[in-house]
C-alpha cells in the first residue's frame, strides 16, 4: 500500500532548461527514493494543471516517464496519479501496467480515475462525454483489467469496450495493487469497495471522516472487509525550512512561469503553505482524521531535493 508517496505535478523549473529537465525529474525520484517515500506518482496529463501552470507548459507522456524512472530506481513503486481512463483502451492499459511492472522488477502500481480536464479532451481529440458516461466506462474498464492482472481472460460486451478471452501475457511479477482517485461519495468510492485495494482521496481534510464512512457503507453492502482497502490523500504542499526560503522558492517559480501577485496569492491559499513547523501540523491533523498513509507533491520547489526530503520527514512523523 501507499505509506508515503511523492507525486511529481510540474516540469517547469527555474534555472533549468527543458533539455535538463528529465534530468531533474530522476533527480526528485532518486531524492524521494532516499528520503523514504515508498511510491513515486507522475499525473496522467497532456496539458499542465490549472492552479500549476499554463497548459502549454512541458508535461510528460506519464507511463513512458515511469518506465524510464524504473530505470533509476531500485525499491519504489511506480504509478501514475492517476490513470486517466477516457485516455486509453482498457486492456492496452492492462498491458502497458504490466510492462511497467517488469521493466521495473514488479514494482508497478496502477492508479485510475474516470479522466476529468475537459480541455485535454477538446484539443487532443479525446471522447470527454457526460460524467455519468466516464463512470460508466470506468466500470466497464475495470471489468477487463483487473481481471487481465489477475490471470483471468475477460469477456465483455459492454456499451463502450469489447473484449473476447482478452489474454494478458507474460503475467505482472508482482500483484499490481489498484488504487481509484477521487472523492465522490456515491460513484468514486463504491469502485474502490468494488474493485480497488486503495483509495487516493481528493477532499479536503474536514471531510475525510465522511468519506471513510461513505466507504465503509459501500463496502458493508458488498460484503466486502473495509480493512482490506488503504486509503491515502493527495496533498498539495510549498515548504521550506524557513517562511523567507519559501517566498523564496515561490518568487523564483512564480518568474519562470510569469506568474503575477494574483496568482501568487491564490499558490499561498491552495496549497498547505508555510515552514516545516506549520506543514508539519497540518500533515499531523490530516492523518488523525483516519488516513492509512499520504501521498504529496511540491509544485512550487520540488525541483529541490532538499525539500523533497524535508517533506519526507514532517510526513513520517505525521505518520508516526
Amino acid at each position: 500500500m501507499t505509506r508515503l508517496g511523492y507525486q511529481i505535478p510540474n516540469f517547469t523549473y527555474p534555472g533549468i532548461s527543458e533539455a535538463d529537465t528529465f534530468a531533474n525529474v530522476v533527480a526528485q525520484a532518486k531524492a524521494a527514493e532516499a528520503a523514504g517515500y515508498d511510491r513515486v506518482f507522475v499525473m496522467d496529463h497532456f496539458y499542465q494543471l490549472p492552479g500549476i501552470g499554463a497548459p502549454d507548459e512541458p508535461m510528460f507522456e506519464c507511463y513512458a516517464m515511469l518506465s524510464a524512472l524504473a530505470q533509476h530506481t531500485e525499491r519504489v513503486r511506480l504509478s501514475a496519479l492517476v490513470s486517466g481512463n477516457t485516455y486509453r483502451n482498457p486492456a492496452l492499459l492492462a498491458k502497458t501496467v504490466t510492462t511497467l511492472d517488469h521493466v521495473s522488477g514488479g514494482r508497478a502500481t496502477l492508479g485510475i480515475g474516470t479522466g476529468w480536464f475537459e480541455l485535454e479532451h477538446d484539443d487532443l481529440g479525446f471522447e470527454f462525454g457526460t460524467l455519468g458516461e466516464r463512470f460508466e466506462k470506468l466500470e466497464e474498464a475495470l471489468q477487463i483489467i483487473r481481471p487481465m492482472l489477475r490471470g483471468e481472460r475477460p469477456t465483455l460486451a459492454g456499451n463502450y469496450y469489447r473484449v473476447r478471452e482478452a489474454a494478458n501475457e507474460p503475467q505482472p511479477i508482482s500483484h499490481i495493487p489498484i488504487m481509484i482517485g477521487g472523492s465522490g461519495e456515491k460513484k468514486t468510492l463504491r469502485l474502490v469497495a468494488q474493485y480497488a485495494d486503495e483509495s487516493n482521496l481528493t477532499c479536503s481534510i474536514e471531510d475525510i471522516p465522511r468519506k471513510l464512512d461513505a466507504l465503509a457503507g459501500h463496502c458493508e453492502r458488498l460484503g466486502r472487509d473495509r480493512s482490506e482497502i488503504k486509503v491515502t490523500k493527495l496533498t498539495m504542499v510549498a515548504v521550506a525550512p524557513t517562511l523567507d526560503e519559501l517566498e523564496a522558492d515561490l518568487a523564483a517559480i512564480a518568474t519562470k512561469k510569469g506568474w503575477n501577485d494574483q496568482v501568487m496569492q491564490a499558490i499561498r491559499q491552495q496549497l498547505i503553505f508555510g515552514d516545516a513547523d506549520t506543514v508539519g501540523e497540518i500533515l499531523e491533523r490530516a492523518v488523525a482524521a483516519g488516513l492509512d498513509g499520504l501521498t504529496v507533491d511540491l509544485p512550487v520547489n520540488g525541483h529541490n531535493p532538499d525539500r523533497i526530503a524535508l517533506l519526507a520527514e514532517l510526513a513520517h512523523k505525521a505518520l508516526g
